[in-house]
């Protein structure tokens, strides 16, 4: 017993070491960047994308906070901007869809790329996705005639703080929930794999997750990553991959369905507030996620193994254990 809590011990300090190495430079990196007006150039860049999607260019501000940022920050852009704007469900929809598969790039990609996926191919993947579906979903619901009526908000942020010493203990919580959020998985973890709960979870999800390529090494941190996030999902799956525990193909498999579905429960209830609908911000994301994944996973199964190691995926140090 002793030896079971000091390998759990161990596990959490290497999991959460590795996200802080990669979340606190970037959170300063994207700090000095949206002090500096970056965050407004990139919404500038992004105006005349908006139409192509079938929305304002103020809705550009909104995106590109979200992408550097995350979807918190984004919603409280989104409800300033949505005092000057008449949108409608339809509208909300896409943008909401857009912000889910798409938001806080620099910290999600290099997660991605730490745990072996280039960091082209996970941009790539995401920004691109992201306007496609937003595209599909703006001709469906324009065709249809479905959700035009005029868009109502459920939520409003209240007063908010922009003040320097507020973002850092904003951040602080944030840093601490992740040390207390990774040490509940890991030992929860850890006790389903005691009791033989783990397999039962594989025999129950093996069918469609071998539809997506995704083998059974990498299913519980799969799950973990669709129903919290893409930071504990692709946390775990570092350490797994660097212990030379999970093939790469499922590595890029996982990372690719991570990045476009991860944190169904409280991202898509985020979004909801806001007045989007569910068939865009959740069944058309997740049938879309589900088979870009399945072609991508068809892609690594054609295409040589000098290919992916070029243009896919990225060597790893093994860690030492």
């Amino acid at each position: 017993m002793k030896n079971w809590f000091k390998e759990l011990l161990k596990d959490i300090y290497q999991v959460t070491s590795t996200l802080f190495k990669i979340m606190i430079p970037t959170l300063l990196l994207v700090k000095l960047l949206e002090e500096s007006g970056g965050v407004a150039v990139i919404a500038w860049l992004l105006g005349p994308v908006m139409a192509w999607v079938g929305l304002p260019e103020s809705m550009g501000l909104v995106w590109a906070t979200t992408l550097l940022t995350n979807i918190y920050t984004g919603m409280i852009i989104f409800f300033n901007v949505a005092q000057t704007e008449t949108l409608t469900v339809a509208q909300v929809t896409v943008i909401g869809t857009m912000m889910l598969i798409a938001h806080t790039l620099p910290i999600e990609a290099r997660i991605a790329q730490k745990a072996g996926v280039r960091l082209g191919v996970t941009l790539l993947i995401r920004l691109s996705s992201a306007l496609v579906l937003g595209f599909i979903l703006h001709h469906l619901y324009g065709w249809g005639g479905w959700l035009q009526q005029p868009n109502q908000l459920l939520w409003s942020p209240g007063v908010v703080d922009h003040s320097l010493s507020a973002w850092l203990l904003s951040q602080l919580k944030s840093l601490g929930m992740i040390v207390v959020i990774i040490s509940v998985l890991l030992t929860t973890l850890k006790l389903l794999r005691l009791l033989h709960i783990e397999r039962l979870l594989h025999w129950l999800l093996q069918p469609l997750l071998r539809m997506l390529g995704i083998g059974p090494t990498a299913t519980t941190i799969t799950i973990v990553g669709f129903t919290l996030g893409l930071a504990f999902g692709g946390g775990l799956l570092i350490k797994e991959a660097q212990a030379g525990h999970v093939p790469y193909r499922d590595v890029f498999s996982a990372m690719t369905l991570l990045a476009l579905c991860h944190s169904v429960i409280e991202d898509t209830l985020l979004i909801l507030l806001l007045g989007a609908d569910l068939s865009g911000i959740l069944w058309m994301r997740l049938l879309f996620g589900f088979l870009v994944v399945a072609f991508a996973s068809r892609l690594l199964r054609r295409s040589s193994e000098r290919f992916h190691r070029r243009f896919l995926v990225r060597e790893l140090e093994v860690a030492k254990p």
